[in-house]
């Protein structure tokens, strides 16, 4: 996604969205935006109302904005209408080097739930194979990256395949009729590609790197309102502790806020991870290495350091 792009993208909600962001830095948080997607731990909080009840008694408000994935939520952070929100790997890097005004403010590792899949049926039984393949992915998000990487560990290039950019709802059904050949993809559309439109896995994400997905702010929202960031994190940390111990319930309180049925959810969430912490040194190095991998490739258009939108609570 290149700068111009972007900002194109946002120019229609810029003005409002910076008139909203001054009316929040000259007094109280009268609302906090949360950005979620159909997994997760902000899924999970959203159901318990956690947030809802912290923030109740010091007046603050939350609304709940929904994303069929990462990219369209760091567009929507990046003008203001998001405080905060949970993306895999890609999206904060490719809105990091477009000039997105955002900033990581927790992470947590991903041990599962992500990869390609083929169908039952197709010949495809190794990752060389997918040489000449039309690819399903959303473009900019961590299933990019994992396309990227798996076709590395292949010596395979980029060049290599056909990419078919599609977002997780118009990529279930191309998979399904054919239309592409493999679906770099997370859960529960992971999940659903799976267990509703004959898939099978090809390979699962953490066979081939490390991985971590984020929580992402806006970036005036951490410089003017830390100490609200700050429960924010918190609380979110807490749901995630939580999850970790209660994964029938997990799966009950992520079928019912996304209607995806609840057999599908149980297994998204018998092999997800939850644990939220901080972004660590060795977290900065493995996305630095998913950013400088997205230039040498010229998918973003100059260098970018990670850790120069590392938010660090000046109270702490």
């Amino acid at each position: 996604m290149q700068r111009r792009d972007f900002l194109r993208l946002s120019v229609g909600t810029a003005a409002a969205a910076a008139f909203a962001s001054r009316a929040n830095a000259q007094g109280a948080v009268k609302e906090i935006r949360i950005g979620y997607q159909k997994n997760g731990v902000l899924v999970i909080t959203r159901q318990q109302a956690a947030l809802e009840k912290h923030f109740s008694p010091q007046g603050i408000e939350v609304k709940w904005v929904e994303f069929s994935s990462g990219p369209p939520m760091m567009e929507a952070m990046n003008v203001g209408s998001v405080d905060y929100g949970a993306v895999g790997d890609s999206p904060p890097v490719f809105a990091q080097a477009a000039g997105a005004a955002i900033v990581y403010a927790a992470g947590q590792p991903i041990t599962n739930g992500q990869g390609i899949l083929v169908p039952k049926d197709s010949p495809i039984r190794t990752i060389a194979e997918l040489n000449g393949k039309r690819i399903g992915f959303t473009k900019g998000s961590s299933a990019h990256n994992i396309v990227v990487q798996t076709l590395e560990k292949a010596g395979l290039t980029y060049a290599d395949i056909t990419p078919v950019y599609l977002t997780p709802p118009d990529a279930g059904p191309a998979f399904a009729n054919g239309s592409i050949e493999a679906w770099a993809i997370w859960d529960p559309y992971f999940a659903i590609g799976e267990t509703k439109q004959s898939g099978r896995i090809l390979v699962n994400a953490h066979e081939i790197t490390e991985t971590n997905s984020f929580y992402i702010a806006n970036r005036d929202f951490a410089k003017n309102h830390g100490e609200v960031l700050q429960q924010i994190i918190d609380v979110t940390t807490a749901t995630a502790a939580w999850a970790e111990q209660h994964r029938d319930e997990v799966a009950k309180s992520l079928a019912a806020v996304t209607g995806i049925p609840l057999d599908i959810q149980t297994i998204a969430a018998n092999r997800s991870s939850y644990r939220v912490g901080p972004v660590t040194d060795d977290i900065v190095a493995t996305q630095q290495g998913v950013a400088d991998r997205f230039h040498k490739l010229g998918l973003i258009p100059k260098p970018i350091a990670i850790r120069d939108i590392v938010w660090r609570n000046p109270a702490a």
